[in-house]
């Protein structure tokens, strides 16, 4: 059995000491080219398969993993991302495993700048990223990398900053994929609306202006003609605000009838309708959240796209946990499955799928 072989068996097969086999075997320095050659020539002969979860075990250390992300409301896809962290942590929990979560606000620059230097304070063996913009995101990655801390990255892929694996949808495809759904309950619609939350003139993330490119990309080649209207919810505005945008909007646009956003939000607007009993008009949103679910249930919502929230939180702890720990090599680019829900099969979504 090759969780038999001895160190001292390798080393008479190769003809060199125990120790040089020791040193091979855990990568250390101080051997020569012959002798590692004569050793990795023996492990191939014997189909040596090094038993990682014991070495890694009988180190008998903790490892801490910071989670940077925006802070969030509860009932909100950040949640489940922090809870398929925790139980990544549970799963792992003979190996000393911690993740601590720091939070920033989204469009407050200055937040992330504190909250990724508090990481840096705290020297990590391992981060994991919701990045904001791409040039405070590499102020960071650049210490990351001059320390040797591996870093993953969730929700939004820049792949210039090499992380060590991403994991989140391909935020253009999705969009795609979005828009031929809609279209087909929407072909003969003349208009359009988006829906977005803003500040500042931004959007929350640069994964919701891939999807609204990827939106826009099929529908200019499939549906030229019909018109895109955007509505903005300004962030952190009273329902009642909301209201008056949105009344003002369907008031003088009759011909609307179907609507999009590429955030978590669209039961904001799916409520609005079932409250002023707009059963004509339909949006389509992403994230299973509860009160998305229940505009779903409830006919104001048509579709929701699921990312797979609490996958990729607890997917991104696995990664760090097998370069860190385990010393193995872990795939770069992990794109979560896109997933349509309607009313008809939302209770059937399996939403932890480990």
């Amino acid at each position: 059995m090759a969780d038999k072989i001895r160190i001292k068996d390798i080393a008479a097969r190769a003809g060199v000491s125990v120790g040089t086999v020791d040193r091979v075997l855990h990568g250390r320095p101080n051997v020569s080219p012959p002798a590692r050659e004569k050793v990795e020539k023996a492990l191939e002969e014997m189909n040596y398969q090094p038993n990682v979860y014991a070495s890694a075990l009988a180190y008998n250390r903790s490892y801490t993993f910071y989670l940077i992300m925006p802070k969030h409301a509860s009932e909100a896809y950040w949640e489940e991302i922090e809870e398929g962290a925790n139980k990544a942590c549970l799963a792992r929990r003979d190996f000393n495993i911690d993740v601590k979560m720091l939070y920033y606000k989204r469009f407050e620059d200055d937040t992330f700048t504190q909250v990724c230097q508090e990481c840096l304070d705290a020297n990590p063996d391992g981060v994991i990223i919701v990045p904001s913009s791409l040039d405070l995101t590499r102020a960071f990655t650049d210490q990351l990398h001059e320390r040797s801390i591996p870093f993953v990255m969730l929700d939004s892929y820049m792949p210039d900053l090499k992380p060590l694996s991403f994991y989140g949808q391909d935020s253009f495809c999705s969009g795609y994929f979005a828009a031929k759904m809609l279209m087909l309950i929407a072909g003969g619609s003349t208009e359009i609306m988006i829906m977005k939350q803003m500040k500042n003139g931004r959007v929350a993330s640069k994964q919701q202006d891939n999807r609204e490119v990827g939106f826009r990309h099929y529908m200019h080649d499939h549906f030229p003609n019909i018109s895109i209207l955007e509505v903005n919810l300004p962030l952190e505005e009273e329902k009642a605000t909301y209201d008056d945008i949105l009344e003002e909007y369907f008031s003088s646009h009759p011909k609307t009838h179907h609507c999009i956003t590429f955030c978590s939000k669209a039961h904001i607007v799916g409520e609005f309708l079932l409250r002023t009993n707009r059963r004509n008009v339909q949006i389509m949103g992403y994230d299973m959240v509860q009160k998305n679910a229940k505009c779903l249930r409830e006919g104001s919502i048509s579709f929701l796209i699921a990312q797979h929230a609490f996958m990729q939180g607890y997917y991104c702890v696995e990664a760090l946990f097998s370069a860190i720990v385990l010393k193995q090599k872990v795939k770069p680019i992990n794109y979560m499955p896109i997933e349509i829900l309607n009313k008809e099969n939302v209770d059937f979504y399996q939403r932890t799928m480990i």
